[in-house]
């Protein structure tokens, strides 16, 4: 029994996936060996989930792409192309069930500042920002522990 086969997208034999679980990588004992230098001994794994095929980097040097678009892990549907490192394969199969789990989030989707509630995204920030002038951004000093101004003293016409 199969459960599907990746097809190399510049011609070669097709790969079958013979296990739910297949470990990808250079090393002979893997799953799928690739044998090529810019693969990792470790580099992905395929796991079949729910009917879905999910795929995840396993810190791989030179990572993983699912059309086109770097992941850490992605699930897939027939007909997506899978790049390790160079390689590309395109994801033949038949799902079994009624559509993948939902994605993970991933936790660098959303910048420091915006879950921080300090980027100019935040409507809040932005009118702070756009009442005050230019001259009275660069005369605040904020203290960590509250959130009011304090005066610069100048001392020797310094600041």
């Amino acid at each position: 029994m199969t459960f599907g086969e990746l097809i190399p997208c510049g011609g070669g034999d097709p790969i079958p996936l013979l296990k739910s679980r297949l470990l990808v990588g250079r090393r002979g004992s893997c799953d799928i060996s690739l044998r090529f230098p810019n693969i990792s001994s470790h580099h992905c794994e395929f796991e079949m989930i729910e009917g879905f095929w999910i795929v995840r980097d396993l810190g791989s040097r030179n990572g993983i792409k699912v059309n086109g678009i770097r992941c850490a892990s992605k699930w897939l549907m027939p007909g997506d192309v899978v790049a390790m490192a160079k390689h590309k394969y395109e994801l033949s199969y038949t799902p079994s069930g009624s559509g993948p789990p939902p994605e993970d989030e991933d936790p660098f989707a959303i910048g420091l500042l915006e879950k921080a509630g300090l980027s100019m995204k935040n409507p809040a920030a932005r009118e702070i920002m756009e009442r005050s002038t230019d001259d009275e951004r660069r005369s605040r000093r904020y203290e960590i522990e509250d959130t009011q101004p304090v005066e610069k003293v100048r001392r020797n016409g310094r600041h």
